[in-house]
C-alpha cells in the first residue's frame, strides 16, 4: 500500500508559489542526528505541462515537420524530427527540430522554429547555417577504421576501452567558409581510472581519418554529502515480508521503499559498492532513514533523496517545469557506486545519476549543490543538448552551476547556506576551497574570468568560468557583498559596473535561453545574443533586467559584435594574402586610418580571417597606431579545429582613430601552416 500525502494545496499563482517554496524546500530543524521522513506538499501549478499535454505537442511538431522543411528551403534529401516544443503564454510556439540527411543524422543540424500564435513561422535559431551538400554519404574510410581511431583516442584520455559502435553521420558547418562533412561518430564504451563508467563520442573525418572532436556523453561532477540534517522526506510504504515476531508467531513487518510518489517516482537505489548494475532500491522499516553518520548506508541515500526532491520543487514551483523532460517523470539515483569512488555523474543513455562514497567511502559525494548540478545535466540534455567539449561544453556546465546554485539558496537549509561556490563544504582539495567560484572564476587557478578566443580548448568544468561569472553578476551585481556569511567579490573587464536584478530573475533569463533559443552548438557570442532575446520576452527590451544582461556580458568579455562571422561592410579592409611561418616569427599586416576625426569606437570590431590546419597554434594581436596591443586570440594546444572566421570586439575608445593599425599573428609551434586572407576594421 502507498503511503499518501497528508497535505493537499490548491493550485498556486506564481507569487504565492513563490512564497510556499520556502517551505517545501526548507530543512525541518529538528533535534538529533537522524532524517525524519515528511510527504512535502506537492502544489498542481494549472501552468505544469502534463505528459499527455507534451506527447500532444510533438505529435503536432512532427506533422508540420515537412511543411516546416519545405517553407525553411531544405534539401530533398534533409528530413526534420521534432525533439521538443515550448509554447508561450500567449500562445507563440518553438518547435526544436533535429536533422538527417540521406538517412543519416545531422550533428549539429538541430534548429528551433519560433512560430507566431497562428502558426507562422517568426524567426529560426540554427545550430548549422550552411545549407548541406554532400558529393556522396558513402565513407573512404571503413568503419574498422574508425573504430581504431576511436579507441586510440580513448586510451589517450585514460579510458580503457571495451566495445566501440560506429555509424555515419553528416557534420553540420556553423560557417559558411566550412563546408559539411561526412564522419563516423564512434561510441567507445569503458571505464576510467577512478572507476567512472565512459561512453566517449570520437567525430572521425570520413574521408581522411582524422580526428575531429571527442566528448565523452558522462557528465562527471565532485560533491561530498552529510550537510543537510534532518529534512522532510516522501516514502512509500510496501507490502513486507513476513518476520518472525516477539512470541515466536508470525507477523507482518513494515517496510518503506525511498521512492517518491509525489515527484514522478524520484526513486534511490543503493549499488552496494559496484560500478554496475541495477542496485536494489533502498528500504527501511521505522521510515526513519539514516543517522547522519557516513557509517550508516542510508544517510547518503536520504541526501540524494532530499537533494532530488528540492530539485524538483524549484523547477516545477520557480520554472514551471514538470521534471527534467517536463512530463512528469521522475528518475533513478545511485548511492554507493563503486568503492572509494570519487564522483557523482549524469548518465544520458540511461537517464540516471550516480554518487560514489569518496576517499576510503568515506564521504558520500551527496551534497546538495551536487544533486542539483548532475539534476540539471538532464535538463540540458533534454531542451538545447549543448555538445559537451568546446564553448557549447563551458555552457552546458556552467547550466548546471546555475541551477544547482539555485537549488541551493531555494532550499534555505540551515546546515548548508546558499552562497556562490560550488562544492563550497565538499573541501575535495583539502584545504577548504571550492570547486569553482562563480563570483570569481579564477580563484581556482585555471578557470578564466573572462571570454577569449580559444577558450574552447579548455576542459568544460573551466571553460565555464565567463558563464558563472555572468550569472553570478546579473544576479548579485558587481559591487562585493557578504552572502551567506563569505565576503563575495567580482572583478569585470574594464571596470564595467554591473546592477544585479536578483537571482531568481538572472535564473529565469538563462531558463529561457536554454530551452527556447540556444541549440547544441551556442557559443559564447550567441549565448550573449540568446539571453537578450529571453530578457527581451521576459521583461522587455527597455528593461533594467535587458540592461544588466548586456553589461554582465560585457564585463566578462563577451561584447557586441563578437561573432563567429566577418563584417559584411567593414570601413577598411587589407585583402593582400600573408603566408604565416609555421612556428616561426610574428607577420604584420596593416591598414592605414585617414581623416578620422576623434578617437576610435569603444566597439571597434575587428574581422579576421585565417586559413589554417591547426588553429590552436595561432596567436592574435591588434596593435593600435600608439602602440597599445589588443590579444585577440591566444594560443591554445587543445583547440585542432581549422581556420578563424572571427569577428572580435575591443574598447580603443582612449586611441585616436587616424593612424596604422596593424594585425599581428603568430604561429607558436610547428608543423601546421596557414594564412593570413584578409582582416579589416569597423568603427
Amino acid at each position: 500500500m502507498e503511503r499518501q500525502d497528508r497535505t493537499s494545496t490548491a493550485p498556486l499563482s506564481r507569487a504565492r508559489a513563490l512564497a510556499v517554496a520556502a517551505v517545501t524546500l526548507g530543512a525541518l530543524a529538528l533535534p538529533g542526528g537522524a532524517i525524519a521522513a515528511s510527504p512535502s506538499p506537492s502544489p498542481q501549478d494549472d501552468q505544469l505541462t502534463t505528459a499527455r499535454e507534451r506527447a500532444q505537442l510533438l505529435r503536432a511538431g512532427q506533422t508540420s515537420a515537412a511543411a516546416t522543411t519545405s517553407r525553411l528551403g531544405l534539401g530533398a534529401a534533409e528530413r526534420l524530427v521534432v525533439a521538443d516544443v515550448v509554447v508561450d503564454d500567449d500562445g507563440r510556439r518553438h518547435v526544436r527540430y533535429d536533422r538527417t540527411y540521406d538517412g543519416l543524422r545531422v550533428l549539429g543540424g538541430d534548429l528551433v522554429v519560433h512560430q507566431t500564435r497562428t502558426g507562422a513561422v517568426a524567426s529560426v535559431d540554427r545550430a548549422a547555417g550552411r545549407p548541406i551538400r554532400l558529393a556522396s554519404t558513402r565513407a573512404a574510410v571503413s568503419e574498422d577504421r574508425a573504430d581504431g581511431v576511436a579507441r586510440v583516442a580513448a586510451e589517450r584520455l585514460g579510458v580503457n576501452p571495451r566495445g566501440v559502435d560506429s555509424e555515419r553521420v553528416v557534420l553540420a558547418a556553423r560557417s559558411k567558409t566550412v563546408k559539411p562533412r561526412l564522419a563516423w561518430e564512434s561510441v567507445v564504451g569503458g571505464q576510467r581510472e577512478d572507476g567512472t563508467p565512459s561512453r566517449l563520442h570520437v567525430l572521425t573525418d570520413a574521408s581522411s581519418g582524422k580526428t575531429l572532436a571527442s566528448w565523452d556523453e558522462i557528465h562527471t561532477g565532485s560533491g561530498h554529502g552529510n550537510y543537510n540534517g534532518w529534512v522532510p522526506l516522501n516514502t512509500v510504504q510496501v507490502t513486507a515480508p513476513v518476520v518472525t515476531g516477539p512470541n515466536g508467531g508470525e507477523e507482518q513487518g513494515s517496510l518503506f521503499e525511498l521512492r517518491d510518489t509525489t515527484r514522478g517516482q524520484n526513486t534511490v537505489l543503493d549499488r552496494q559498492h559496484s560500478y554496475y548494475g541495477s542496485g536494489v532500491v533502498v528500504t527501511d522499516t521505522d521510515d526513519v532513514w539514516g543517522d547522519g553518520d557516513v557509517a550508516s548506508p542510508q544517510t547518503s541515500a536520504a541526501d540524494v533523496a532530499y537533494g532530488l526532491a528540492t530539485t524538483w520543487d524549484y523547477y516545477r514551483i520557480v520554472l514551471g517545469r514538470n521534471g527534467i523532460k517536463d512530463d512528469g517523470v521522475g528518475l533513478n539515483a545511485y548511492v554507493h557506486v563503486g568503492s572509494g569512488y570519487r564522483n557523482a555523474y549524469w548518465d544520458g543513455a540511461s537517464g540516471i545519476l550516480a554518487f560514489g562514497d569518496g576517499a576510503a567511502n568515506a564521504h558520500p559525494l551527496t551534497a546538495l549543490d551536487v544533486v542539483g548540478h548532475e539534476y540539471s545535466h538532464g535538463l540540458t540534455a533534454s531542451t538545447s543538448r549543448l555538445q559537451y567539449y568546446g564553448e557549447s561544453g563551458g555552457l552546458n556546465e556552467a547550466t548546471s552551476d546555475i541551477l544547482g546554485t539555485a537549488v541551493e539558496f531555494a532550499a534555505y537549509n540551515g546546515n548548508d547556506p546558499g552562497d556562490y561556490r560550488v562544492g563550497e563544504l565538499i573541501d575535495i582539495n583539502g584545504d577548504g576551497t571550492p570547486l569553482r567560484y562563480q563570483d570569481q572564476p579564477s580563484r581556482d587557478g585555471i578557470s578564466p574570468d573572462s571570454w577569449y578566443d580559444g577558450i574552447g580548448g579548455l576542459d568544460v568544468h573551466y571553460s565555464s568560468g565567463p558563464a558563472n561569472h555572468f550569472f553570478y553578476l546579473l544576479a548579485e551585481g558587481s559591487t562585493p557583498k557578504e552572502i551567506g556569511g563569505i565576503l563575495h567579490e567580482s572583478p569585470t573587464e574594464r571596470n564595467i559596473v554591473v546592477q544585479g536584478i536578483g537571482r531568481e530573475d538572472a535564473v529565469r533569463i538563462w531558463y529561457r535561453a536554454l530551452t527556447t533559443y540556444f541549440t547544441s552548438t551556442t557559443d559564447y557570442p550567441a549565448a550573449r545574443d540568446a539571453t537578450l532575446r529571453a530578457a527581451a520576452d521576459l521583461f522587455g527590451p527597455e528593461s533594467p533586467q535587458h540592461h544588466s544582461v548586456d553589461r554582465a556580458w560585457r564585463a566578462v568579455g563577451v561584447n557586441p559584435g563578437l561573432s563567429g562571422t566577418l563584417p559584411e561592410n567593414p570601413d577598411y579592409e587589407n585583402a593582400d594574402p600573408m603566408d604565416i611561418p609555421d612556428g616561426g616569427e610574428a607577420v604584420e599586416s596593416t591598414i592605414e586610418v585617414s581623416g578620422r576625426a576623434g578617437n576610435a569606437s569603444d566597439e571597434l570590431k575587428v574581422g579576421v580571417a585565417v586559413t589554417h590546419t591547426y588553429r590552436g597554434d595561432l596567436v592574435i594581436d591588434l596593435v593600435a597606431p600608439d602602440g597599445t596591443t589588443f590579444r585577440l586570440k591566444r594560443s591554445n594546444g587543445m583547440d585542432s579545429a581549422d581556420d578563424v572566421r572571427r569577428t572580435y570586439s575591443v574598447d580603443a575608445s582612449s586611441i585616436p582613430a587616424d593612424g596604422t593599425w596593424r594585425l599581428r599573428v603568430q604561429d607558436m609551434f610547428p608543423w601546421d601552416t596557414g594564412r593570413l586572407d584578409r582582416w579589416s576594421l569597423t568603427f
